[in-house]
């Protein structure tokens, strides 16, 4: 059989991958949570097998993200437009797929950013940053 991963279930499974370790959760977390094993949480990050309504409706709530949120920015909403946005999806030079193909430091470099409560001291570490990656010398 040759089953192919349907561009949705992996752009739907990439969103929630993305929002899970932002929360700080492991996949073991979520499956407890879900009700599922670490397994299955794998395979709809993968877009391996797709998540029903009510699974994901399930891990809106543990994410406190409305079920719309796995859906939003995905090239392409009309029918018409399917053929090309699968191409576009897999293509090299999308965008908006980039963006979610975050590395896991990534992550949870912005996840320790934004839990950081202290507005001034959130600036600092920004410029700090900046200054770093720029090669500046830090004052």
């Amino acid at each position: 059989m040759n089953y192919s991963v349907h561009f949705v279930d992996e752009y739907v499974g990439q969103r929630l991958r993305m929002k899970r370790v932002l929360a700080g959760l492991t996949q073991e977390m979520l499956a407890d949570q879900i009700g599922v094993t670490f397994q299955q949480v794998q395979k709809y990050e993968r877009g391996g097998n797709r998540i029903s309504a009510s699974r994901l409706y399930d891990v809106s709530l543990v994410l406190k993200e409305p079920v719309s949120f796995f859906f939003e920015e995905l090239p392409g909403q009309s029918e018409s437009k399917l053929g090309s946005v699968r191409a576009d999806v897999n293509g090299s030079n999308n965008q908006a797929m980039a963006a979610f193909e975050l590395k896991r430091e990534t992550l949870e470099l912005v996840r320790a950013f934004y839990s950081i409560s202290d507005v001034k001291l959130r600036k600092h570490v920004k410029e700090l940053l900046k200054a770093l990656a720029h090669g500046k010398a830090i004052v």
